[in-house]
């Protein structure tokens, strides 16, 4: 999905055009992408989140997690200047089963997926990393590196997860701007390799 946006200057003046990219962030319940968005969207960000019930401890599961009180029961929304002339639309998924059904419709047009992940639940982010390699959509893999679990290596996340060879995998803290940011700008740079491999592909 690439927007281009032409903007008003004063005679004389080059019109800049602004290049607008989808991206995704994917990943199990509770692992931070509410955060991730928040934390390095340059607007106020758009959530969509509702208070954890009674109802729904019998579908959802929370362990680990024990004391996440909220759940995103649609979507995140936020935006970023890489650079400019570069934006990216961020789109939060929800993490829990009974929510995928949007994922189809967040998907649609997307450059690439953030597939955000916690050492400490792991296969929590194997369903996202099925979704996103089934479908063809680039994406790299971030571990957020939350406050007193084991620290793993790259290679060894790639290496549990049984990531195909060359799929990036990041080492982040979801909660600073900077480092979602690098994790943003990987992730584009991964994905435009990716795409522009394709396209040659298909004209060669």
């Amino acid at each position: 999905m690439a927007y281009e946006r032409s903007e008003s200057t004063p005679a004389g003046d080059v019109d800049p055009t602004v290049l607008a990219l989808k991206i995704l962030v994917a990943g199990g319940f509770g692992v931070g992408k509410t955060t991730l968005v928040g934390a390095v969207s340059e607007i106020r960000p758009l959530r969509t989140e509702e208070q954890l019930s009674r109802a729904g401890e019998s579908v959802d599961d929370t362990e680990g997690v024990d004391r996440k009180t909220t759940t995103t029961v649609a979507m995140d929304f936020g935006r970023i200047t890489i650079r400019s002339g570069l934006s990216l639309y961020l789109f939060g998924t929800p993490g829990q089963d009974r929510f995928w059904f949007l994922w189809d419709e967040l998907s649609q047009g997307a450059l690439g997926a953030v597939v955000l992940a916690d050492t400490r639940r792991l296969e929590d982010c194997f369903p996202a990393v099925d979704y996103f390699e089934h479908r063809g959509i680039p994406f790299v893999v971030a571990v957020n590196c939350f406050a007193g679990a084991r620290t793993y290596g790259a290679h060894d996340v790639s290496r549990a997860l049984d990531l195909d060879r060359g799929t990036p995998v990041v080492l982040c803290d979801a909660r600073d701007r900077d480092s979602g940011k690098e994790v943003l700008i990987r992730l584009v740079e991964y994905a435009g390799r990716i795409h522009t491999a394709r396209l040659l592909d298909s004209v060669g």
